[in-house]
């Protein structure tokens, strides 16, 4: 496929720009053909009053008519597997393989929305019918059903660049729950981003739907990013990326005359505990499972386990010897692009100026390797944790930090001094279920998903997945942003009250 370097705008392509940017190959260290157009506020401005006034219509869309554009979407996607997957691997330097399983996660997520808009209860229904016989006062009819909060902003991962960019979970959600989607497309891959456009841009022609429910602005300015939440048109924002990012967006919607809900999901240290038993029992299994959960995607998941929390004990020396071995077997890989990579030597370089250092990725550890990394590793106790707040904070890559503990309540101390996370994971053996308990105690008020004898990379996309967690892991734990509950983030409630048949929506109706 011809990449174009134009945006997507309700459908149609922009003309050329007089300003642009080129995508990087982060193996290489060489930029990629074509240039791709800067985005502007008129841009912008156009995009998103189409997705307004195309908004009425797509909402009143029967729910099955958007399952099978979802299901479109998955096709098209598909049809152009292969220049999707040879242009997203000269972008991100993301194995194949790795790749290969992302876009069939991401049609699944497509699918599985499709699937759930031909039942009714993503509306949430609640009837309460009238009692005009109740006394002292008569009772009215009253039913409550959910509707599409408007036109969305979804930003594309850089980490995910597929099944969380341009035609990822935020998108398919949105698009489920009957919202129009502007996607402001990742600068690190803006060719992946491209084709991905087309393959909605196609099932919106092939399903002859309204052609603004859809565009894709590019850009490597934050200038763009800030115009779309700032439109008085754009009704939610759906974000995945760092806290600073995520902090900034939510900031700019929050100062709107009309504020708008920010969906951020801004990654975590998903901390890891080790009990005693599971120590002395299964140490070199989970040093093994350890290794490969903070160097999978070259740590860059915002699952990445940065974290292990683990008792002092004459078996710590071993455990501790089998990581090193199994981090020796790691070979260099390239992180996403240069800017993530001096940002995680900055953190590994402020993190050997404290703890000890275990492992080290020596070398390449400097930018001469251009965007090749190694992973490190680093140990404390946890009195240095409790007192040093950079401790706790997220190392995006493959670099993790083991805190020893002298003692079960010195443990729960470190546990109770974590901020919100994505997801908080325990091992432990069975006779040990009591101070496990006292332990996810603790953690249930700092994660959003609680893990027992699992490692947390790797987000199963089902019905009961929570992808979400307290601040500063979102900016709103209530939600997710993975799971068929993700598109409750873009649907409201509205009641009727006393109305007759024939004005009520269908899914009211008796």
């Amino acid at each position: 496929m011809e990449l174009s370097g134009r945006h997507i705008l309700a459908s149609q392509k922009s003309l050329p720009s007089d300003r642009d940017f080129q995508a990087t190959n982060p193996v290489a260290n060489q930029l990629l053909e074509p240039k791709f157009s800067e985005g502007c506020s008129a841009e912008v401005d156009y995009a998103v009053n189409q997705a307004a006034n195309d908004f009425d219509l797509f909402r009143k869309i029967a729910p099955a008519k958007r399952g099978e554009f979802l299901e479109a979407i998955a096709t098209e996607l598909l049809a152009l597997k292969t220049p999707l997957i040879h242009r997203c691997n000269l972008e991100t330097g993301l194995p194949l393989p790795r790749l290969e399983g992302e876009l069939a996660r991401t049609t699944n997520q497509l699918k599985i929305f499709a699937e759930i808009l031909k039942g009714s209860s993503f509306y949430k229904i609640q009837i309460d019918r009238a009692l005009p016989e109740r006394n002292p006062v008569p009772k009215p009819d009253i039913r409550l059903t959910h509707i599409p909060v408007g036109p969305v902003v979804v930003f594309g991962a850089s980490n995910f660049p597929l099944a969380f960019s341009v035609a990822g979970g935020d998108t398919a959600s949105a698009f489920a729950a009957g919202c129009p989607v502007i996607v402001k497309g990742h600068p690190s891959h803006p060719g992946t981003s491209e084709i991905a456009g087309s393959a909605i841009q196609q099932a919106v022609e092939k399903c002859g739907l309204p052609k603004g429910i859809f565009s894709l602005i590019q850009g490597s300015e934050n200038h763009v990013g800030e115009d779309l939440v700032k439109h008085p048109k754009i009704k939610a924002v759906a974000f995945t990326g760092s806290q600073a990012g995520g902090r900034a967006l939510f900031n700019i919607a929050a100062s709107r005359p009309e504020p708008i809900p920010v969906f951020a999901e801004m990654g975590s240290v998903n901390p890891l505990f080790i009990l005693p038993g599971a120590l002395l029992n299964r140490g070199a299994v989970i040093a093994q499972k350890y290794v490969e959960s903070i160097t999978l995607g070259v740590g860059q998941f915002c699952t990445n386990p940065g974290l292990l929390f683990v008792l002092k004990s004459p078996d710590l020396d071993g455990f501790l010897t089998s990581i090193v071995e199994e981090l020796k077997q790691i070979k260099p890989a390239p992180m996403l692009n240069l800017r993530i990579k001096k940002n995680f030597l900055a953190r590994v370089s402020r993190l050997s100026t404290s703890p000890e250092v275990v492992f080290s990725g020596g070398d390449y550890l400097h930018e001469d390797h251009g965007c090749l990394v190694l992973p490190s590793l680093f140990k404390t106790d946890a009195a240095t944790f409790l007192a040093q707040e950079n401790l706790s904070e997220e190392v995006f890559g493959p670099a993790a930090i083991i805190v020893e503990c002298s003692s079960i309540d010195e443990m729960m101390a470190t546990a109770d001094h974590l901020e919100g996370q994505l997801t908080a994971t325990v091992h432990a053996e069975p006779n040990e279920e009591n101070t496990c308990g006292k332990l996810f105690s603790i953690l249930e008020k700092k994660a959003g998903r609680l893990l027992l004898n699992d490692f947390p990379t790797g987000v199963e996309v089902c019905s009961a997945m929570n992808h979400g967690g307290p601040y500063p892991a979102t900016t709103d734990s209530r939600w997710t942003s993975v799971g068929s509950a993700a598109m409750n983030r873009f649907l409201r409630p509205i009641c009727y009250q006393n109305f007759t048949q024939p004005l009520l929506p269908e899914e009211l109706k008796d």
